[in-house]
């Protein structure tokens, strides 16, 4: 019991490692917007779906109004759907009882057991299957479950935060989502704008993560200057707050300045994010390349100079040579007839 206690201190989270609410919302009218829808639901239970692109902070979101909930003090436990294949997803999920199926030797807690009395956060709901999505359904409604080969109903008291960058109301549409279980979720939604949509609030942030990783790595804090800044808020930011953080942790790691200037695009290697994201964004598109053919060249010749009994393709890139046909246990071949003499009727 005391291995469990400690194991469930693990998801507890400290108000004091998350961003202030300065830096989370910052000045803009939609992410002010966001703050008012969120207010009411401080004080509640009910279920939660957060939307919006990758890397747009659902899961700080998520965390937010967890640690300003009247759950604070239970555990909060985070789950990629899309992380794992639908079984494992499942057996992490409502846990399994021992012999449930092969190489289950023990049972397992899952995490709705572990998130009892606090919050369960769910990203990429839209990556459940159909059928966990119904047991998802009987776990909001009446907060029971069964574990994967248990005939036990179980009981969990936890808040269900679900996000998802797809539009569910069109994988509803399309079949692949429940429509049973978008209606539990989205009683209300919040959806989260792209940092294109909020570059106000650039600077706020690139302050926040330039204090962070300048900390973290005991780097000089540098400022920036007006050329800099012009950069930061031309820029597209397809990785919204992730390709802005994993930037600004570049640029710390590579600055010797006091100053960042316009040399802040080459340190956070936007040189080379330019060719990789597609041409409708305004960039242009890494090409193949040409060089591919001497790698089966020398390949080729490795092949024939061991003389190896195959004959290698340099256009396809497979081997052409025909396999021997399978042969039994007594090196018959499996397609040669078998004769058996016949000597009459035995006499009695």
């Amino acid at each position: 019991m005391l291995a469990w206690k400690h194991m469930t201190e693990g998801f507890r989270i400290d108000p004091a490692e998350l961003p202030s609410e300065a830096v989370i919302f910052g000045s803009t009218a939609a992410m002010q917007e966001v703050r008012t829808q969120m207010a009411p639901l401080l004080h509640g239970d009910s279920p939660l779906l957060i939307q919006g692109e990758g890397g747009t902070g659902k899961e700080l979101i998520a965390r937010y109004v967890h640690s300003h909930s009247g759950r604070c003090a239970g555990p909060f436990v985070k789950l990629a759907c899309t992380a794992m294949p639908a079984d494992w997803l499942e057996r992490e999920l409502l846990g399994y009882r021992r012999g449930a199926f092969r190489g289950a030797r023990n049972s397992k807690r899952g995490l709705i057991e572990v998130a009892d009395g606090g919050t369960l956060f769910l990203s990429g709901v839209d990556g459940m299957d159909w059928t966990l999505q119904g047991k998802l359904i009987r776990l909001l409604r009446d907060g029971s479950y069964f574990r994967i080969g248990g005939f036990e109903e179980r009981r969990a008291d936890v808040r269900v935060i679900c996000s998802s960058e797809a539009d569910l109301r069109e994988a509803v549409k399309a079949g692949r989502f429940r429509r049973d279980l978008f209606l539990c979720i989205s009683s209300v939604c919040l959806r989260l704008p792209a940092l294109r949509e909020r570059k106000e609030d650039i600077p706020q942030l690139w302050g926040y993560f330039a204090r962070k990783f300048a900390a973290k790595f005991n780097r000089t804090l540098p400022t920036l200057t007006p050329a800099a800044l012009r950069i930061l808020e031309g820029w597209s930011w397809p990785g919204n707050l992730h390709e802005l953080e994993n930037g600004v942790a570049r640029a710390i790691i590579l600055s010797d300045e006091n100053a960042l200037g316009a040399e802040l695009k080459h340190k956070m290697a936007w040189n080379s994010l330019e060719e990789m994201l597609p041409a409708e964004s305004g960039n242009a598109v890494i090409s193949q390349p040409a060089e591919l053919s001497e790698p089966e060249s020398a390949l080729e010749r490795v092949i024939h100079a061991n003389q190896w009994d195959t004959q290698w393709d340099p256009k396809n890139g497979v081997q052409t040579n025909s396999r021997p046909k399978p042969r039994t246990q007594r090196g018959r071949s499996s397609a040669r007839p078998c004769r058996t003499r016949w000597h009459g009727p035995t006499e009695q």
